[in-house]
């Protein structure tokens, strides 16, 4: 379960070193939806720079942190997955706010094919934290 999330969550962030200069724009939303979408272009930064702590305190939700085993094994999976990424490129196509939670479509290339992922967030400490990605 632990690695199948961290597989999940790392197939959506590009972290190649082709995609070191990357970045997910967030120009196209607007207050809270922005928020959102900056969190999701947070996520990619910090893994983008190898920042596995940052990636777990900052980016990931407090129950899936602990889904991972607790802050250093969380940083163990998404540096363990980092390894195992392709070049892929990440694309926020929409954002849904309803309160304390969010969904957003994220557009990336795995194995050379497009998908698209629902990230689904929520709000913890006045901040944005990744949830779940399906």
């Amino acid at each position: 379960m632990r690695r199948a999330f961290a597989l999940s969550l790392l197939v959506v962030c590009p972290t190649a070193l082709a995609a070191c200069g990357t970045t997910t724009s967030t120009a196209g939303f607007k207050g809270t939806e922005h928020d959102v979408a900056q969190t999701i272009a947070n996520l990619q930064s910090d893994i983008t720079s190898g920042e596995q702590k940052k990636v777990c305190e900052n980016d990931l939700a407090a129950a899936v942190v602990t889904r991972l085993g607790g802050q250093k094994r969380c940083e163990s999976a998404v540096k363990d997955q980092v390894a195992e990424i392709d070049n892929t490129e990440l694309e926020v196509r929409s954002v849904k706010v309803s309160g304390a939670t969010a969904s957003a479509s994220v557009k990336s290339t795995y194995q050379g094919k497009k998908q698209l992922r629902n990230v689904s967030l929520a709000k913890e400490g006045g901040k944005w934290k990744i949830a779940s990605i399906q």
